[in-house]
Formats: structure tokens, sequence, C-alpha cells
């Protein structure tokens, strides 16, 4: 297939070509891709807003990580985190750093994720920026969402007793993180070579193509619930959890036998000889929905398919821990998840 060099459709060429045939969903957007600004319109509802930046060789490693991949990747995390707040995303701005070494079809393809994403999520593209880039490939998506006024979840409602919670399960995405860069060094200087990820695709997609638990969020409606302090583990639960008790001003008691697991992730972890629980408890990018519920709530949470009690919250003075699977050892929990900012 033919390449062609962004440099020959120039800024506003290429944006046009990105954003073909894009049609608005919702109501609240009243001007989407087309002038200088977006218009929304949110009467009655809380407004939310997220950005995420995703950097080529920091965030993502283009050896193992498709375009198309990538650009859905890069839409679901910002989605994730308005669920995480007990919203409803609703529009999203792109903006793009490139590199003379990409071309349009790369753009292309890198887009077509994101805009599928957009498709099964329900979410308005309104905008973006393209310029560009010496350090590779960047990505900046922020996304404008929605919760019922009174009902956005924050970080700092959770209480004494109330019962930790979390969807899914933890550390898949680490394995798979794992398993691509062993892959990856294996593959070097063999033109021939064939990755193995035979049983393991799990692991592999929960990397690569991660999804926002939105499903969890219309649930906890259904049943009527609304927590009182929710987060998505994108950084490890280890490092969540001691968000929400910093900010609650508690403490937390998490049992290491009812943390969630799958089958691959802990064969993987056997093959590496690493410590399954150090995984889940920090290998981030699960993202997965992290809440406390009021006790009272807790025959209403156990409706919910996928969602699994972890532990409790307790007064500040009790610290946070990780109950052994002795029942009585505990060991102090540690923020030991991915660090954005560490060299």
């Amino acid at each position: 297939m033919s390449q062609t060099e962004i440099s020959s459709l120039g800024e506003f060429g290429l944006i046009d070509r990105l954003t073909d045939g894009i049609v608005s969903k919702h109501a609240s957007t009243v001007l989407a891709v087309g002038d200088d600004a977006a218009v929304l319109d949110y009467p009655d509802e809380e407004i939310l807003v997220t950005t995420d930046m995703l950097l080529e060789n920091v965030h993502f490693d283009l050896t193992y990580v498709p375009l198309k991949h990538l650009g859905y990747k890069a839409a679901v995390v910002n989605f994730s985190d308005i669920y995480a707040m007990n919203g409803r995303p609703r529009q999203i701005t792109v903006s793009l750093g490139v590199s003379k070494r990409f071309t349009v079809e790369h753009i292309e393809a890198l887009y077509s994720g994101i805009r599928l994403a957009c498709e099964i999520y329900g979410v308005d593209i309104v905008g973006g920026d393209t310029c560009a880039s010496h350090q590779g490939l960047v990505i900046s998506i922020t996304c404008i969402g929605a919760a019922p006024r009174g009902k956005a979840v924050r970080r700092s409602g959770a209480k004494p007793t109330d019962i930790i919670c979390v969807s899914g399960d933890l550390g898949a995405a680490y394995m798979g993180l794992q398993l691509l860069e062993r892959e990856k060094v294996a593959s070097a200087g063999r033109a021939d070579f064939e990755p193995d990820f035979a049983g393991k695709e799990y692991i592999v997609e929960r990397q690569l193509k991660p999804e926002a638990r939105r499903d969890v969020v219309e649930a906890l409606a259904k049943e009527g619930v609304t927590p009182t302090a929710m987060m998505d583990v994108s950084d490890g639960l280890s490092s969540e959890l001691l968000h929400i008790c910093k900010q609650s001003g508690v403490g937390c008691r998490v049992y290491e036998d009812r943390i969630p697991i799958d089958y691959q992730t802990a064969l993987m972890a056997e093959e590496l000889n690493m410590n399954l629980v150090t995984a889940a408890l920090n290998g981030g990018e699960d993202y997965e929905l992290l809440f406390t519920v009021p006790l009272a709530d807790h025959d209403k949470v156990a409706r919910i398919p996928g969602v699994k009690e972890i532990g409790y919250i307790t007064d500040a003075s009790k610290g946070c821990a990780l109950v052994a699977r002795d029942g009585e050892s505990e060991i102090e929990l540690r923020a030991q998840g991915w660090n954005p900012l560490a060299e």
C-alpha cells in the first residue's frame, strides 16, 4: 500500500481526512468538529473533564503495539476516568504530536481505533489539534462527561465499615506487558521471529485493548447504589486504595485471598518467577473499578456479576494493610505501582 506524507495534506487536510463522516450522537453536542471551538450544552448535570497524555517509549512501545489498538486504548482510558466518577463520557478532543517517520496511513490507523472506541461507547469526537513532534508520537485526549447532579463520586467519601469492592480481575495487564516485553527481547535480530502467545491471549488483550467498566456503573445505577468513593485501577490496586484512604481520612483492610486473579495471570507469573500478589497489587493498567459502598448495600452489590468484595474501610488510626492468607498476619500497603514521573 502506498504511503502519503502528512505534509502533502497539511494540518487541516489531515483533520478533514481523519474526521470525515463523524456524526454526533448526543444532544449535548451542539457543534462538533469544523469550527474554532466545539459548543456543548449540559443542563442540570455535573460536568466531568479528564485528560490523559501518552508518550511513545514512555507509555507505549510501537514494536508490539498496533496503532489501531493504541488509538482504542488511548480513548478508553479516558472513558474509564469518567466512569470512575460515576459519570458517562459524552465527548472527546484528540491532539496528536507526530514525527516525520509517520505517514497519513499510520495516523489513519491510529484514528480508526479512536473512532471505534467512540462508536462502541457512544462518544462524540468534537475537536483536537495536530502538530509536529521531534520525540516520536504523542497522544493527548481530553474527555468530557456528565453525572446526574449530586451523583458524581469522588475519592473522598469512604467511611469506616464501608465494603471495598473491585470489578473483574487484577494483574492481567501487567502480566501481558511482561509477556510482550519478553517476546520483544527474543525477537531482536530475527526477521522470521513469531511471538508465542498461545494460551495467553487474554493477558495480551488486557494490555493492548483494555475496556472501561461501563457495565459496572450501569449495574450499580440499576441496583440503586451510589458508591461512597470510587477510582479506576490504572496505577495499581495498592496505589488506588491509598489514594482513597488518604483523601477520605480512613484506613483499610484488604484480604489477600479475595483479590481476583485470572488463571492466565497466575500462569504467567509462575513462568516468570514473579510474585503473583505483588503483580495484582501493583501492576496497574487493569482499568477495573475500585469502589466502596455502605455495608447496607452488600446484598445489592453481591448481585452484580464480576464484582468482588475484597475488604473493608477502617478508622484512620488502624492504617492500611493487606491481611495474609492465614487471616492473621498483616502487611502494610505501599504505593509501588506506576509512577508517571519516575525516571
